[in-house]
């Protein structure tokens, strides 16, 4: 099979962006075993941009490359996943205060929108609903800091504490929609009050709360603590 070096860059950029939804999503599940053959098979291109695909995505840290072993899905750890977090808390905190900094920018109206919504999710007791609103919050307070590295680094992060199909169990089984939505109010009122001080407090405190639910549902192997399963930790 030829391809020419766009052809393969191209087949590349697509490979990688759909094997990292699959994995974040969860139709991939931790340890999972990745063929090159067979995805070169199902995408229909060569070896090569399926290879390029998957060194990509162990950069991102969502897949482990073992030679002469296989590629395999990455399934963090207790430790990785405690230090992803304090990664998290950090980023959040920061994007919440660079955010309050800014003023009424679009940003403050769609997350004002967010919250209003995110009230009637909790009240209607509509977790599904109340989830992806989880995402659109923490997508504003990201965008609404105005700095792209900030937002690069976050998008890696997110990706690799497999964050968006992790979060819909953990708020079922932590029961922590309510304070969740809470906390997301308090955070808002700071930010309109323009006090990047106490939204950054704030953040951080959500993200360590968040971080607490988890590792009280979060299954793990007793032997690698590995992740057994698609549990989530709570936004």
């Amino acid at each position: 099979m030829q391809e020419t070096a766009s052809v393969q860059r191209g087949a590349q950029a697509r490979v990688a962006h759909q094997l990292r939804a699959r994995i974040t999503q969860g139709n991939l599940m931790p340890g999972a075993v990745l063929s090159e053959s067979a995805l070169a098979q199902e995408f229909g291109v060569s070896r090569t941009p399926i290879r390029e695909a998957l060194k990509q995505l162990q950069t991102e840290g969502m897949v482990v490359i073992k030679p002469r072993v296989g590629t395999f899905v990455s399934a963090p750890s207790r430790l990785e996943i405690n230090e992803l977090f304090e990664v998290k808390e950090i980023l959040e905190g920061a994007a919440a205060r660079l955010f309050a900094a800014r003023g009424n920018i679009p940003e403050l109206e769609l997350l004002r929108e967010n919250v209003r919504r995110s009230d009637e999710a909790v009240a209607a007791g509509d977790l599904d609903r109340f989830v992806a609103l989880v995402h659109e919050y923490h997508d504003l307070i990201i965008t609404g800091a105005g700095n792209s590295k900030l937002t690069q680094h976050y998008r890696t992060l997110m990706n690799q504490l497999l964050y968006s199909r992790f979060v819909h169990m953990s708020l079922r089984r932590s029961g922590r929609a309510p304070q969740s939505d809470h906390e997301h109010q308090s955070i808002l009122q700071a930010i309109e009050a323009r006090d990047g001080v106490t939204a950054e407090r704030l953040m951080r405190d959500h993200v360590r709360a968040s971080q607490q639910a988890l590792m009280d549902v979060l299954n793990f192997d007793g032997a690698e603590h590995r992740l057994s399963g698609p549990t989530s930790p709570a936004p």
